[in-house]
C-alpha cells in the first residue's frame, strides 16, 4: 500500500504566509529570467538592425523569435503567480479580520458576564426605598426650616389704629424736642435731671430751709 500511495507525511502543513512567500520567491526568479531574456533580445535587435538580409540575419531572427516565445511564457507564469499571491493575500486579510472579529466578540461576551455579575449585586428595591427615605428627609427638613423662619403676627386683642396713633404721637414729640436742640446737643428728655432746676436763682440757705420745714 505504501508503495502505491506513499506513506502519510507527518510534516507540518504550510501556512498561508509561507505559501505567499514561496509564490513571491518564484515571481522574483521569473523576473531574473525575464531580465536576462530582455537583454538577449536587445542584443539581437541591435545586430539585426546592422545586418543585411541573408541567411545570417534570418538565423538571428529565429533566435530572437524563440526568446520572445520564452518571454511570453514566463510573463504568463508571472501573471498567474501574481494573481495567486493576490488571492492568498486577500484570504489572509479576511482571516485576520475574522480573528479580530472573534476577539471582539469574545471581549464583548466577557464584558457582558462581568456586567451581569455587577448588576446582579444591585438591589433595585433597596435603591428605591433609599430614594423614598431621602425624599421624606428632605420634606422634614423643609418643614423644620419653614417652622423656624415663621414670623410672629400682632396679637388679635391689640388695636392697630391705637398703635398707629401712638406711633404718630411719638414722632411729634421727637420733632418738637428737636427744634430747640442745636447740632451736637442732647435733647432735654435725654439729659440728666439730677441738677438744679433752671428757675432757681440762688441756692437755698440751710437755716431757712429748716424754718420752712417747721
Amino acid at each position: 500500500m505504501n508503495r502505491l500511495f506513499g506513506a502519510k507525511s507527518n510534516a507540518p502543513k504550510p501556512t498561508l504566509n509561507s505559501a505567499i512567500s514561496n509564490v513571491d520567491t518564484r515571481i522574483e526568479s521569473i523576473d531574473v529570467k525575464l531580465a536576462k531574456l530582455n537583454a538577449e533580445l536587445s542584443t539581437h535587435q541591435q545586430r539585426l538592425s546592422r545586418m543585411r538580409d541573408g541567411p545570417g540575419k534570418t538565423a538571428i531572427k529565429q533566435k530572437a523569435i524563440k526568446i520572445l516565445q520564452q518571454r511570453k511564457m514566463y510573463e504568463s507564469q508571472k501573471d498567474q503567480l501574481q494573481q495567486q499571491s493576490w488571492n492568498m493575500e486577500q484570504a489572509g486579510m479576511m482571516q485576520d479580520n475574522l480573528k479580530n472579529t472573534m476577539a471582539t466578540v469574545d471581549a464583548m461576551k466577557t464584558t457582558q458576564k462581568e456586567l451581569k455579575k455587577q448588576y446582579g449585586k444591585v438591589d433595585i428595591d433597596k435603591i428605591e426605598r433609599m430614594q423614598d427615605e431621602m425624599a421624606d428627609l428632605m420634606d422634614i427638613g423643609n418643614d423644620i426650616q419653614e417652622s423656624i423662619s415663621r414670623s410672629y403676627e400682632v396679637p388679635e386683642d391689640v388695636d392697630e389704629a391705637e398703635l398707629d396713633a401712638e406711633l404718630e404721637a411719638l414722632g411729634e414729640e421727637v420733632d418738637f424736642g428737636a427744634e430747640g436742640v442745636g447740632e451736637g446737643e442732647m435733647p432735654s428728655y435725654l439729659q440728666d435731671t439730677g441738677g438744679m432746676p433752671s428757675f432757681i436763682d440762688e441756692a437755698p440757705v440751710a437755716g431757712k430751709a429748716k424754718e420752712v420745714a417747721q
